[in-house]
């Protein structure tokens, strides 16, 4: 039996994967979660096979949770559910550690197909990214080069995209159970790491680098 963890923050598209997944006999849904912070909790407390995330989402996005889950629960492969298919996504996807990349205009038997052969050890790009341009991508992905986003830490990270989305150093500081004069210090590293210098430029630095989306 293959143990899936669906991370979306729409309840009504996570009941609509768990209904998909589960009438195949060999696929179960173990747990669900509505963000990324949520999804870390439960997938270490679970330890599922796969886990199936948006690739945008509230509180951290699903890039972040990949590249997190790395290390926090390398057992668990991850498939990013994305509607963007240029170069740009798929490279970071991979560059975080993603095993598939599943763009949500797809037919359901693409996700299936996906869960299977990640399950398995392989990885998987829906189409139009052909199957031999895996290795091509993965291969751009290792060498790309080195920036500033790199440098952050996980905290820096989490922050910087919850300021990005508007929330107040007290409703951050709150969110993540921290004081506000620290979420101050991180946001302040987080800005002279990145070269930002007006709320302004975060944001519009959180949409190049695609934890927002584009408006």
């Amino acid at each position: 039996m293959i143990r899936i963890v669906l991370v979306d923050d729409h309840h009504v598209v996570r009941q609509g994967f768990k209904a998909l997944l589960e009438s195949e006999g060999d696929l179960q849904v173990v747990g669900e979660a509505g963000d990324g912070l949520h999804a870390l909790e439960l997938v270490q407390r679970l330890s599922p096979n796969i886990v199936i995330a948006d690739v945008m989402m509230p509180g951290m996005n699903g890039l972040e949770l990949t590249r997190q889950l790395q290390t926090l629960a390398p057992q668990t492969r991850v498939i990013l559910l994305s509607m963007h298919s240029n170069e740009a996504y798929v490279l970071e996807a991979l560059r975080n550690g993603a095993a598939g990349y599943v763009l949500k205009d797809s037919n359901a038997s693409d996700l299936i197909q996906a869960v299977r052969k990640v399950a398995a050890g392989g990885r998987h790009l829906s189409e139009p990214l052909s199957e031999r341009a895996i290795q091509a991508y993965a291969q751009m992905a290792q060498d790309a080069h080195f920036d500033a986003y790199e440098t952050l830490t996980n905290r820096e990270r989490m922050i910087l995209q919850l300021a990005a989305e508007g929330y107040s150093g007290s409703e951050i500081a709150q969110r993540l159970t921290i004081s506000a004069r620290t979420v101050e210090t991180h946001r302040s590293n987080l800005m002279h790491k990145l070269g930002l210098h007006s709320q302004t430029e975060l944001v519009r630095y959180a949409m190049r680098r695609g934890i927002l989306a584009m408006e």
